[in-house]
């Protein structure tokens, strides 16, 4: 047995959501090491039902356009929320064969996906923060980014460098163990 609070445990206590960023973002070879690491997601028949679209430049304003699209809503509005970090990953959900896995598991696999690259990210120096919406699974923002059924959004990570300001530790409020750690009953 390893020792308790190793280098994985360190890293997941550390972590912090970033909605401020900086215009650093990983290169594309950075971020491919970071997506061929998620190889190892518990992921039932190794189906795999999950794929990754970058977001860069002028690219972040077509999951805005979508957006503004469904709700109704501004444009610019959205435009300024897709473009304040450099990057932007959105989460597509592409089940395979519901027989097998049922389409709940196959959505759970794509969640680790997202939560363990923003784990990964924040590990590596970036700063990131999981976005998701009403709107996010709308056939307005499938059709802006190309997402054809049956796969859909699950969300987005805004990333970039995490700004001087933000780089120190800050204690979270611990959990209420009782609740969040109990046996059957």
């Amino acid at each position: 047995m390893s020792e308790f609070g190793g280098p994985a445990y360190r890293a997941l206590r550390r972590r912090r959501s970033h909605s401020k960023v900086t215009e650093e973002a990983p290169s594309r070879e950075e971020l491919e090491a970071y997506v061929a690491a998620m190889a190892s997601v518990s992921d039932h028949s190794r189906m795999r039902p999950w794929r990754i679209i970058e977001l860069r430049g002028k690219d972040r304003k077509k999951l805005a356009k979508g957006i503004a699209k469904a709700s109704g809503e501004d444009r610019g509005k959205h435009v300024a929320k897709m473009t304040r970090a450099p990057l932007v990953l959105v989460i597509v959900v592409s089940p395979g064969d519901t027989r097998k896995v049922p389409l709940w598991e196959q959505e759970a696999v794509a969640s680790g996906v997202a939560h363990l690259l923003g784990l990964l990210l924040h590990e590596s120096g970036w700063g990131s923060i999981w976005k998701s919406g009403t709107h996010t699974r709308s056939k307005a923002v499938r059709k802006a980014l190309g997402v054809r059924k049956p796969e859909y959004l699950l969300g987005w990570l805004h990333v970039g460098g995490i700004p001087e300001r933000d780089r120190a530790e800050k204690p979270r409020k611990p959990l209420d163990l009782a609740r969040h750690l109990s046996g059957p009953g």
